[in-house]
């Protein structure tokens, strides 16, 4: 009886030194590491569609022109400058030209009236044969859309006109004459799709034609055609 008393009052002091230990040893003092900085308020996460679009569109631009960069570059290396068509026209022409449209409207709304069916009723080809005269005997390189004057069995042709816009001397009037070009070439080609714009290579000169189409106060010798990527 005496060795069970004992024995309870040891196993009840080893329980009075645990509690008393944990009631003294204090709270946990472990570091814990603060999290990384999160997001701010407006952050996003990667760009949005509208930037995506943005930057596709400006990579599109650059590579387009580092082409055409490398093109001219080509161009020149044979002797070929490419010319737009506001290349053809002399210093004041677009003053001399503006001023003739303006009268020919004045004309038509001056009450005088034009007789249908009469020849100032048909498209009129207004402007002028004044040149660009350092252009003459120059190799170039110009884009624009093709007016045949007509086919023959095979659709192959060695005249055409060449114009700045699609429609030119057919379902509207023509342009200037020193805006429309005569093509001639020594070896036929085929024009299959007018609405389709081409590259004209060749050697152009201020050599006036008159066709029944319109007049054109250029002519180009052509050494290629090729179809104009857009």
């Amino acid at each position: 009886m005496k060795k069970i008393i004992l024995l309870s009052a040891a196993l009840l002091a080893m329980v009075a030194c645990r509690e008393t230990g944990e009631a003294t040893k204090g709270p946990d003092t472990t570091a814990i590491e603060a999290p990384e900085a999160g997001p701010e308020i407006g952050d996003k996460i990667g760009d949005d569609a509208a930037e995506r679009a943005a930057a596709a569109k400006a990579a599109s631009i650059a590579e387009k022109a580092e082409k055409e960069a490398a093109e001219l570059e080509a161009l020149a290396a044979r002797g070929i400058t490419q010319i737009g068509w506001e290349d053809l026209m002399p210093e004041g022409e677009e003053e001399r030209l503006a001023q003739m449209y303006q009268s020919q409207m004045a004309m038509l709304y001056s009450g005088a009236g034009i007789a249908e069916g009469s020849a100032a009723d048909a498209s009129v080809q207004i402007g002028t044969f004044n040149t660009v005269k350092k252009l003459n005997a120059t190799k170039i390189r110009i884009p624009g859309y093709t007016v045949p004057f007509d086919y023959d069995s095979k659709a192959e042709i060695k005249e055409f006109l060449l114009v700045p816009y699609f429609g030119a001397c057919i379902h509207s009037p023509p342009p200037p004459p020193n805006q429309t070009i005569f093509i001639e070439t020594d070896n036929p080609i085929q024009l299959k799709d007018l609405a389709q714009a081409v590259w004209i290579e060749g050697t152009i000169y201020t050599q006036t034609e008159r066709t029944d189409l319109a007049d054109a106060a250029y002519t180009i010798k052509m050494q290629d055609i090729e179809i104009y990527e857009y």
